[in-house]
């Protein structure tokens, strides 16, 4: 599973321009299932998520986590991080999973994300999405289980 993460002030995605999922403070994640992921994989990736220590502490120091700071999850799916471009020009997506595979795999990771933190919203899986978000640091990391 491969996932772009994001520390945020505020984030929020929108379908159709109505808000479907916004947070404050905390974590907007795109994921990108691939087709040797399963569940395993998503509760993996939700563990490292959920524990992550990219908050700053007392000192300044980034040593806490989304657990600790009580921060927000916003989950969006994003099949284009799956993408191949060393073919040419135009990338190639053929390494995502299959849409029925990622689709299942992205309900199963809200679903487990819902059970073990408190603050937990989502993008729409195969939606045409805008965010809208302020990177807080600015904080990405990328990151591929």
């Amino acid at each position: 599973m491969k996932s772009v993460i994001q520390r945020v002030r505020e984030a929020r995605v929108e379908v159709d321009g109505a808000v479907v999922g916004a947070i404050q403070a905390g974590l907007l994640v795109l994921v990108c299932a691939e087709p040797q992921d399963g569940p395993d994989t998503g509760r993996a990736l939700l563990s490292k998520l959920l524990r992550l220590r990219v908050f700053s502490d007392a000192a300044g120091k980034m040593n806490r986590s989304l657990q600790d700071v009580g921060g927000g999850l916003l989950l969006v799916s994003q099949f284009t991080l799956a993408a191949d471009c060393s073919g040419g020009n135009r990338p190639s997506f053929s390494r995502a999973a299959p849409a029925a595979q990622a689709r299942a795999l992205y309900e199963q990771l809200l679903t487990d994300a819902r059970a073990m933190h408190p603050q937990v919203a989502a993008g729409v899986f195969g939606a045409d999405m805008q965010l809208h978000l302020v990177n807080d640091g600015p904080v990405t990391i990328p990151l591929h289980l």
